[in-house]
């Protein structure tokens, strides 16, 4: 998103957390409500359009959206999408990719106050992991033709007895891609869990598995690197030989043997 689309998603994403702040407030149904929202405001052109067009009001625009919505969804989930139409946007389908990324930040909100978040994140980065490895797996779940049912049933066999809140967001993005891939989609929970803890992630690939206290001692480098706290993903692949690779966003740190060998490799042709 750029302009003020970007700063509409910013405003909404504080009055969530303003929201879920209070006990009271049910983070996990809260999600639920506004991926039905996001439903709607995807199959719906013409509403979105008017709920982004900036010649009306933004109280004109808000009073719609309690019409429509009161008694259908909880007046948390009203408050939240009426102060995103009150916003301005730079385009009708960015209302839609904020109301969906609200909906999943508040599953990772429930996962937080119900203290499961690094859970969560380690089993959406081993699902990630298994469908990637999987070229008939990730066709099951990718297939248009294959139903909702289907493959619902296939992720919740896949995920076993994962967290609630990691099966509610891969069956959302599963079964509602919107043009993502799911490396894209789980690659943006990632990013939401981590700002909910206002840390980077960091994907490291090991030839053998890190113990506890090697994990600790490249997250504190890390944190020290970067000045934040670092969530790391560890995949393991024997063909890196040794050492680790460590990439956090476009930055690759590569200090493993595969690589020093392609180096001295490149070096004896060139």
């Amino acid at each position: 998103m750029i302009g003020a689309s970007r700063e509409a998603l910013a405003a909404g994403r504080q009055n969530l957390e303003s929201l879920t702040d209070s006990t009271s407030v049910d983070a996990a149904k809260l999600a639920e409500e506004l991926t039905a929202v996001t439903a709607v405001l995807d199959r719906e052109v013409s509403l979105r359009r008017v709920l982004t067009d900036p010649s009306r009001s933004g109280q004109d625009k808000a009073q719609l959206v309690t019409s429509l919505l009161t008694g259908q969804v909880s007046g948390e989930a009203v408050d939240l999408v009426s102060g995103l139409v009150r916003s301005r946007w730079s385009g009708s389908r960015d209302l839609v990719d904020a109301t969906e990324e609200l909906a999943a930040y508040a599953e990772v909100i429930a996962a937080d106050k119900a203290g499961v978040l690094d859970d969560v994140e380690d089993e959406l980065f081993r699902f990630g992991r298994v469908v990637s490895g999987s070229h008939e797996l990730r066709a099951a779940l990718t297939e248009p033709k294959a139903g909702a049912v289907a493959k619902a049933a296939l992720i919740a066999k896949l995920l076993g007895r994962a967290n609630a809140g990691t099966v509610r967001l891969v069956t959302a993005l599963v079964n509602t891609p919107r043009g993502r891939s799911l490396e894209q989609g789980l690659e943006s929970y990632s990013k939401l869990a981590a700002a909910r803890r206002g840390r980077v992630v960091a994907l490291v690939t090991s030839a053998v598995p890190l113990s506890d206290t090697q994990k600790e001692r490249l997250s504190g480098a890390l944190g020290r690197m970067y000045g934040r706290q670092v969530h790391l993903n560890i995949d393991v692949d024997p063909e890196v030989v040794g050492g680790v690779q460590v990439q956090i966003g476009d930055e690759i740190i590569d200090g493993t043997v595969s690589s020093r060998l392609e180096g001295a490799r490149q070096s004896l042709e060139g």
